[in-house]
């Protein structure tokens, strides 16, 4: 069997795999996908950057959202504490004093 030896080359190759039907419908398709369809790789960069923005963000939401459960457990467990703390009030004949 005789091979030809510009069968090996790198650019013989390119050139014929380009200029095969099936080659160049891969090649097209390929840069259709890669740059001119609504989900290109640049839209899916930028949403993947997105997705990460919100991820973090909705952890620090958790994190508030705990903080005002416990606050609200605190406040229904003991009212007279929560109104002396936030409100400064005091019973009667009670002198309060604040330091800060």
């Amino acid at each position: 069997m005789n091979i030809p030896k510009n069968v090996f080359n790198g650019s013989a190759l390119v050139h014929r795999l380009l200029f095969n039907k099936y080659g160049l419908v891969f090649f097209v398709f390929f840069v259709w996908m890669l740059f001119f369809d609504s989900k290109n790789m640049f839209v899916q960069h930028k949403l993947s950057k997105q997705i990460k923005a919100l991820e973090q963000e909705k952890r620090e939401y958790v994190v508030k959202y705990k903080n005002v459960l416990k606050e609200k457990h605190d406040l229904n467990s003991d009212i007279e504490k929560f109104a002396r703390e936030k409100f400064f009030m005091h019973k009667e004949n009670e002198v309060v004093f604040i330091l800060k």
